[in-house]
């Protein structure tokens, strides 16, 4: 039976160098083994700050009364402690997807264990669109008059 739900499965890495390679997608010798799992899984990273900064942007460009969680996004962004831990974050796509089937999760997840093990990535998580598993959005504080 497949899941009702979506995956999405994300790693970090340890040392801001690292993080920069990976978020340019440098070819470099010692992440060779993280790109060929991500190829292998038709896979690409993308950095979660960098995710986070275009949220931010596009509701600044369109509106920020659509994007119910501006505020939130544009504070953690804007703390130096925050954006050093999400510029080492990546959220994996696949297929240009951000979620994907649990079945793709297990394998991508599976196919990075031996990277963690390792060392080259310092942490794998894999979240699901089940809203009990998942913070929601933050209320509003302010007038919405």
């Amino acid at each position: 039976m497949t899941s009702q739900w979506k995956y999405q499965v994300r790693f970090d890495v340890s040392d801001s160098t690292t993080a920069e390679s990976v978020r340019r997608e440098l070819r470099d010798p010692v992440l060779a083994p993280l790109f060929d799992v991500l190829a292998e899984h038709r896979a690409a990273p993308k950095c979660q700050f960098d995710a986070f900064a275009e949220y931010v942007a596009a509701a600044e460009e369109r509106g920020v009364e659509n994007y119910p969680l501006y505020e939130w996004t544009k504070a953690t962004i804007a703390d130096p402690a925050k954006k050093e831990k999400y510029l080492k974050s990546f959220t994996l796509y696949v297929d240009e997807r951000e979620i994907y089937a649990k079945e793709i999760a297990d394998a991508l997840e599976a196919g990075l264990q031996p990277l963690a093990t390792s060392g080259l990535i310092a942490r794998i998580s894999k979240y699901d669109t089940n809203p009990a598993n998942n913070p929601q959005p933050p209320q509003r504080t302010s007038d919405q008059g």
